[in-house]
């Protein structure tokens, strides 16, 4: 039997923590999750390790401010 591991979810330093809009994220053994900090019971998204490092490489580097 396989025991379910139960994320632990957190969100960015740079978070306003006053009810502004936030995603929280929970590493996982193949990658990241991540879920609306609004909505905890879902949906949750799984992205692939590569995906997640080429995510925040980009947003570090400025490529994704419009």
């Amino acid at each position: 039997m396989v025991t379910p591991v139960i994320p632990s979810w957190f969100k960015s330093t740079y978070s306003g923590g006053s009810g502004t809009e936030c995603v929280e994220c929970a590493h996982a053994v193949d990658g990241m999750l991540v879920r609306d900090s609004k909505r905890s019971e879902g949906p949750v998204l799984l992205l692939q390790g590569s995906s997640w490092r080429a995510f925040t490489q980009a947003l570090r580097e400025g490529e994704l401010e419009g």
